[in-house]
């Protein structure tokens, strides 16, 4: 495990509206307001997109996604951390999960992912002298969160 430390800079009250963009719209108002690294959380309804709901073979080096499309309404919560990409892009990686009429799947927000009516979150930057950046992980092909201490 790598750790740095930080602590809690601004907090931001968004209210999303409909047809917003997630992961979209939080990452456009983190580079808006200069948020480098922060954690979201997120509640309220989604109704298009896609989740990843895991690799189809957890042995597979390179995963192949399952993925939950998503129709119609559904109750949601999520959270996330946002890291700067390669190019100072930061990059929210949110989890959560999505329920309708007693129905639940959980999963990675994709990006296409859409508020239905209203969504809220709540963005804490966290302040620190370390690093945390998503980083390509060439074996997985996936951006992975990496933590360094300078």
């Amino acid at each position: 495990m790598k750790a740095i430390e930080g602590r809690i800079g601004r907090i931001f009250v968004l209210r999303l509206e409909h047809d917003d963009p997630l992961p979209g719209c939080i990452e456009k108002f983190a580079e808006e307001k200069g948020i480098r690294l922060a954690q979201v959380v997120f509640h309220g309804g989604i109704y298009k997109g896609n989740l990843v709901a895991g690799p189809r073979k957890t042995e597979e080096p390179k995963p192949v996604p399952i993925v939950l499309p998503v129709s119609d309404a559904h109750e949601s919560s999520a959270v996330g951390i946002i890291a700067p990409d390669e190019n100072e892009k930061p990059i929210l990686h949110m989890h959560g999960s999505l329920g309708r009429s007693g129905q639940v799947m959980a999963g990675c927000f994709q990006k296409g992912v859409t508020v239905w009516l209203v969504g809220e979150a709540v963005v804490y930057e966290i302040l620190s002298e370390s690093g945390a950046a998503r980083v390509l992980d060439e074996e997985a092909d996936l951006k992975l969160l990496e933590i360094s201490d300078t």
